[in-house]
């Protein structure tokens, strides 16, 4: 899973106008090519900051994925994805020391002409508004409840706090709209760090409940219909291997669960002391990190519920331990890890706008206000107004991802490096491109299905 950093710098005078061509290491605002560059982000904020990337609320539903695959066939598919997510960024970090380029929008330039350009960032800001938008839709269905559940049962309705879009409206002004206006992605990096810990509270608490929640249920436990029915030992055997229907189901799942390419660019060019090694440690560290996390709490969710866990972890725990501090805590920290990711999720969504209406002109402080009053208020909009908005942008999502983990890193490798197409590395980036669409086709046949199936 881990990539080596190392790599061999070509310098030619084909890579020599890369340095005249806009990128992110370009000032934000304004013109100041002639100030000496700031210290940038360090090591470990980088290193938050690109865990908040990757992981989200995705990590709910992997104790489902690891049921419907088994526990060998969960962790083979998850070394697989993240082995590739860190290959492709391994292959953008290579193509951004060759040719001086630290931007995806340029790298597209670069290998696909103007064309090239307008598609990455047209693609980066589909993806990053789908993205903003359904973690905003989450935290209008989802954090009324997860307040409300701290209160007592008898509290009247109708109070503000139980109002998702008066909450949302107010989480995004008070807290999402500070943290989105920053010049710099690397000054989240603090907020990032909170997030992880956010994350990290809701593993411990996955392994911790493992042991309150017996298997088979006593008899003396009544269930209704709908709810778990652990009711006997072979029920709790864990399996191995799982080939079903619902399998093919999990690979866009897991797939999907590493994606932050749209982060990596804007958070190397603001490392302080940037380079290719030192961005590919960063890269190694973070998958590393998430690749622990998602096996841990996918491991114990599913070894407390097996084949009868939900496809949202954090509901199982309902049926057997209503009201529980300890699951209600953890359910509101997942919640504000998503609020947190939000921010991080907009500066790439900013840049990519920028590229597309401004190109390479500077930018002034009324254009960055005004862009991101703009993406907030849109995604805001959408979240609000459309009650299906996490299934509208599935089917795009799928494809805008696949693009951006895979299929882009593998076209741009293969368009602008000078190995020759038989060398390791242009097989790799052959293998990743057929894996990006293999992957896009199988997401879109499964959301297809699943549309049919629930009309």
């Amino acid at each position: 899973m881990i990539i080596n950093g190392e790599g061999t710098t070509v310098h030619s005078d084909h890579w020599a106008a890369a340095e005249d061509m806009g990128s992110e290491t370009n000032p934000l605002l304004g013109n100041r090519a002639e100030e000496p560059r700031a210290k940038g982000a360090s090591f470990t904020s980088s290193v938050f900051n690109l865990m908040n990337a990757i992981m989200g609320s995705g990590i709910l539903g992997l104790a489902y994925t690891m049921a419907n695959t088994g526990i060998v066939g969960f962790c083979i598919l998850l070394l697989l994805v993240s082995s590739l997510a860190a290959y492709s960024i391994h292959l953008l970090l290579k193509l951004c020391d060759h040719t001086g380029i630290t931007s995806y929008e340029d790298l597209g330039g670069r290998a696909l002409q103007k064309p090239g350009k307008v598609l990455v960032g047209v693609t980066i800001l589909i993806q990053n508004i789908g993205a903003m938008s359904s973690y905003m839709f989450i935290l209008k269905t989802e954090l009324p409840a997860a307040i409300a559940s701290f209160l007592s049962p008898e509290t009247s309705g109708g109070a503000w706090y139980e109002d998702g879009k008066t909450l949302l409206i107010l989480v995004t002004v008070c807290v999402v709209l500070p943290l989105a206006l920053l010049p710099k992605i690397g000054f989240l990096g603090y907020t990032s760090s909170l997030a992880f810990l956010f994350i990290l509270f809701f593993t411990v608490v996955v392994v911790v409940k493992k042991s309150a929640i017996p298997c088979p249920l006593p008899s003396n436990v009544t269930l209704s219909i709908n709810q778990i029915s652990n009711s006997s030992e072979s029920e709790c055997t864990p399996k191995l291997f799982v080939i079903s229907s619902k399998s093919a189901y999990t690979i866009p799942t897991l797939a999907f669960s590493f994606l932050c390419h749209t982060a990596v660019l804007p958070i190397y060019s603001e490392m302080d002391r940037p380079s290719k090694k030192r961005m590919q440690n960063v890269t190694n560290v973070s998958i590393s990190l998430s690749f622990l996390l998602y096996l841990v709490s996918a491991l114990f969710g599913y070894l407390t519920f097996y084949s009868h866990v939900d496809s949202e972890l954090l509901l199982s725990y309902d049926t057997y331990l209503p009201r529980d501090v300890l699951v209600m805590a953890v359910r509101l920290a997942i919640l504000l890890a998503v609020l947190l990711t939000v921010p991080l999720i907009h500066f790439p969504a900013r840049k990519a706008m920028s590229v597309l209406f401004c190109g390479d002109r500077p930018l002034s402080w009324v254009y960055h206000i005004f862009s991101t009053l703009l993406i907030l208020t849109m995604v805001m909009l959408l979240a609000i107004l459309v009650p299906d908005i996490r299934n509208v942008f599935g089917v795009v999502g799928s494809t805008t991802s696949t693009c951006l983990l895979f299929v882009f890193p593998g076209i741009f490798y293969l368009r602008l490096s000078n190995q020759p197409l038989k060398s390791l590395e242009s097989v790799g980036a052959v293998c990743l491109l057929i894996f990006g669409l293999f992957v896009g086709l199988l997401s879109l046949c499964v959301i297809v299905v699943t549309w049919a199936q629930n009309p």
